[in-house]
């Protein structure tokens, strides 16, 4: 693991049960140990910068995000469908100020034409690899940029909208769209993936690099905000559901890992 970067917090085994691969659903615990069979290693990395930030006052920060999926002999990986993860308190997504993208300007789009269609509402960029299994042929590796968009703010959900497009080979854009919404004192981010390649798509990794600032006065805002009162940032992982789309033999049909999350951040008085 990278220095700075996400630690990584394992539930309590006796509160997980790992089920048989051969039934439809296997649960564990996020870790760096393995899942299902053939065993499922996913990574997960995050930092934020600036490091250092005030105890008690919102300061605008970026995120990096690093995300991987493998398995360890090599098979081709479930699908990741969703992801739902609780946010601490010490956190907040600030809408306000920000032009917005709507899903239909950019869902038919390649990654050129999205970016020009909604430059304005553009908070983040990326790159993510997805493999192609389909069935008695070799998987294709697919890359693709990301891009991820203001999708604005309504009944106080907020949504961004991830943008990707492979050129070669030519497949259909894929628009996954992330939900944030104030659940009691933290925030709630529900992101859902849709299928791709009609199922024998798989996630195996992407990067991000989320954030964007104004300035109103004599104030700088941020996209993202951010305070340091105890030297943590908290997630509690909910929820990362893996589906066997490809159908891939001794592999449960659905796979979920729980688990919590810690960035570290420094407190400034």
């Amino acid at each position: 693991m990278r220095k700075g970067l996400i630690s990584v917090l394992v539930l309590a085994a006796a509160s997980l049960a790992v089920v048989d691969s051969a039934s439809p659903v296997s649960t564990c615990a996020l870790a760096t140990s393995t899942c299902g069979w053939p065993p499922l290693q996913p990574t997960l990395d995050v930092s934020v910068t600036p490091r250092g930030l005030p105890a008690n006052e919102y300061e605008p920060v970026a995120w990096s995000v690093f995300g991987k999926v493998e398995t360890s002999d090599g098979t081709h990986p479930p699908a990741l469908r969703e992801a739902i993860v609780d946010i601490d308190r010490d956190v907040r997504v600030n809408v306000g100020g920000y032009r917005s993208c709507r899903p239909h300007q950019i869902d038919a789009l390649d990654t050129e034409a999205a970016a020009k269609a909604c430059r304005a509402a553009l908070v983040g960029r990326g790159r993510a690899n997805v493999e192609v299994a389909f069935p008695e042929l070799t998987p294709i590796l697919l890359s693709s940029r990301l891009l991820v968009f203001n999708g604005g703010e309504r009944g106080g959900v907020a949504k961004l909208l991830i943008h990707a497009f492979t050129p070669k080979p030519t497949y259909p854009p894929i628009l996954t769209i992330a939900k944030i919404t104030r659940k009691g004192t933290g925030l709630e981010a529900v992101v859902k993936i849709p299928v791709i390649a009609n199922g024998n798509g798989s996630l195996l990794d992407l990067k991000l690099s989320l954030g964007k600032t104004y300035n109103y006065g004599r104030k700088k805002y941020g996209y993202f905000e951010a305070k340091c009162p105890d030297g943590v940032f908290k997630a509690n992982m909910k929820t990362l559901l893996f589906k066997n789309e490809a159908k891939v033999p001794g592999v449960a049909a659905q796979t979920v890992i729980k688990g919590s999350l810690a960035v570290p951040c420094t407190p400034q008085s």
